[in-house]
């Protein structure tokens, strides 16, 4: 019987513990930080996450963040676990919460600052966080005008798809979280979709 990796079991068990302590074991070495860094390790948790035991609702209010288990017998959310959102989400008088969620997979989301326009890969059950550097010296992201979402490719690379609409131009970018940087794709599309008549939903 062929003996089995340390890596191998390792990936078994980790793939079946809760999610904080996933972002607790990435410390513990290099090795198992590439391991549940990986979207290997994303998906096989997920997957094992996906039973209706185990979903969750994340709250977003103005003075508190929380997540709640779903009752699918009757439709409640649970008692729910207060959050912390680690980045700046309020506006500068401290007034309101401003995060608006553009897009999910895997368990990441993509969040948007709408005062700053800043966006945000972030975990909201490890808090872990990364803003994204803009592609643009000018502004980012623009509700109504814009949209995002997030996909992975054949390589297993997860990207953030960025639609940028200015003055009837449009400007496609791809950011790559394994290069940590944008690039530009080329797209032509019909006028009309370059008009505000025309709304991109994120997603």
């Amino acid at each position: 019987m062929p003996e089995l990796s340390t890596e191998f079991i390792a990936f078994g068990i980790l793939t079946r513990v809760p999610p904080k302590a996933v972002g607790r074991c990435r410390c513990v070495c290099k090795t198992w930080n590439a391991l549940l860094s990986g979207n290997a390790f994303v998906r096989e948790h997920c997957s094992r996450s996906a039973i209706p035991s185990n979903q969750k609702v994340l709250v977003i209010e103005h003075q508190t963040s929380s997540i709640h288990p779903i009752n699918f017998e009757t439709h409640d959310y649970e008692l729910g676990t207060s959050v912390t959102i680690p980045f700046d989400h309020r506006s500068y008088d401290n007034q309101f919460n401003v995060v608006k969620i553009l897009s999910h997979l895997n368990g990441l989301l993509c969040v948007c600052n709408d005062f700053t326009s800043d966006l945000f890969l972030s975990n909201p059950l490890t808090t872990s966080f990364k803003r994204l550097p803009p592609p643009y010296s000018n502004d980012f992201y623009k509700d109504n005008l814009d949209a995002v979402g997030l996909y992975t490719d054949t390589h297993d690379d997860f990207k953030v798809l960025y639609i940028r609409r200015r003055d009837a131009t449009l400007a496609v970018n791809v950011y790559s979280r394994r290069y940590e940087s944008w690039r530009n794709i080329p797209l032509t599309l019909p006028a009309e979709y370059l008009t505000t008549r025309f709304c991109w939903s994120s997603g």
